[in-house]
């Protein structure tokens, strides 16, 4: 293809090949939902968002938010906090009991509960807070690795990227992510994988990840050659789509990029899907979380309103046996179905703290900052 893709991806002794992670994303990425990408090849796959004061209380839901399956290797964990102390002993519980092989560090979340706390894509503008909780996580971890994932900055007249990239790599960050739109962005937009770039240039010493808008494999080579990036993070692109991890390996490896599936195939594998989120569930409460995703598994497919309705309402295995039954299996995957999938949105102005922007030195920690709800 002509592209030069990057060797072998390392995050600490871990081999991530591909060089492809799945993003965490809230209500998305639980033990279900990434086992079926693993079946793909993806090369690393994040479990929700997980707090650091909820995990340390030992919160019932984040206890059972931080299954992973058997097999799962590495165990990738995503950790929120805003408090360095809440974030260093929710890191050594972790570590004391074996809880994850890697953690991940949310700097990115964009949405208002988080960062009027100071939290998420907030927080990396107060630049000596940002140093002392990842130095907490990474102190905490031993030999765990721990990895930074956050924005470009708050707006276009506060970026922070470059700054948290290199803190990052001076505190012991393993790799470091970069979702290159502003937290004003939201998920609208465009990325601008020219920030991807520039961090690469002014992170030389660990692997730098680009993640925004990859939508298919071709996507993801033409951000590795526009950034010269170590590997990709995928989020909202594989939604419906979780093969995506089987097109984003071949196209890696030089290979053809394998066909879409056919409605059938589509089929086959949202039966798998809810077998896993009943398994993890039970199967009413797995069939209900499964339902967010009918939109995106039919996306481009010509199935009609009424049957995207009770595939919209499934509360059965047997009932959503019922309903595959009535497609035709043999429809060929439609080339509308690629593109954008998952939210977008507009652009909002960002809910910060009073006094936020104030002092980017200042490290105190905002009242009631660390909450308590795991999964953004």
């Amino acid at each position: 293809m002509g592209v030069s893709v990057p060797s072998t991806l390392k995050i600490g002794p871990f081999a991530v090949d591909p060089p492809v992670v799945l993003a965490p994303m809230a209500g998305i990425t639980n033990v279900a939902f990434r086992q079926l990408c693993r079946q793909y090849g993806a090369g690393l796959y994040v479990c929700e968002m997980i707090t650091a004061r909820a995990l340390v209380e030992r919160d019932a839901m984040t206890m059972h938010m931080i299954t992973f399956a058997e097999d799962e290797s590495p165990r990738s964990m995503q950790l929120y906090g805003v408090d360095p102390r809440n974030v260093g002993e929710a890191t050594k519980m972790i570590v004391d009991e074996n809880l994850a092989d890697h953690m991940d560090m949310n700097f990115g979340c964009p949405v208002p509960k988080v960062t009027r706390k100071g939290g998420g894509a907030a927080l990396p503008y107060k630049r000596e807070l940002f140093r002392q909780i990842v130095r907490a996580a990474v102190r905490n971890a031993g030999d765990m690795p721990v990895t930074v994932k956050f924005r470009i900055g708050i707006d276009d007249e506060h970026l922070t990227y470059l700054d948290a990239g290199r803190i990052a790599q001076d505190e012991g960050a393993q790799a470091v992510a970069l979702h290159a739109r502003t937290a004003s962005q939201r998920y609208s937009g465009k990325a601008d994988w020219s920030a991807i770039a520039r961090l690469k240039e002014a992170v030389t010493g660990i692997p730098v990840l680009g993640n925004g808008d990859i939508f298919s494999a071709q996507d993801a080579l033409d951000m590795v050659a526009a950034t010269g990036c170590d590997g990709v993070v995928v989020g909202r692109g594989c939604l419906g789509r979780p093969w995506l991890f089987r097109d984003l390996q071949a196209a890696f490896r030089g290979e053809p990029i394998p066909e879409g599936p056919s409605l059938g195939e589509v089929a086959a594998v949202l039966r798998t899907h809810a077998r896993l989120l009943a398994a993890h569930y039970g199967e009413d409460k797995g069939l209900r979380d499964l339902r967010k995703h009918m939109a995106w598994y039919w996306h481009g497919f010509p199935v009609g309103g009424d049957t995207r309705r009770a595939f919209a309402m499934v509360s059965s295995l047997q009932q959503l046996e019922d309903l595959i039954g009535q497609l035709d299996p043999d429809v060929p995957f439609p080339v509308n179905a690629e593109g954008p999938r998952g939210r977008q949105g507009s652009a909002a102005k960002v809910v910060l703290p009073e006094g936020w922007l104030d002092d980017p030195e200042d490290a105190t920690v905002p009242a009631g900052a660390d909450v308590m709800h795991s999964g953004g």
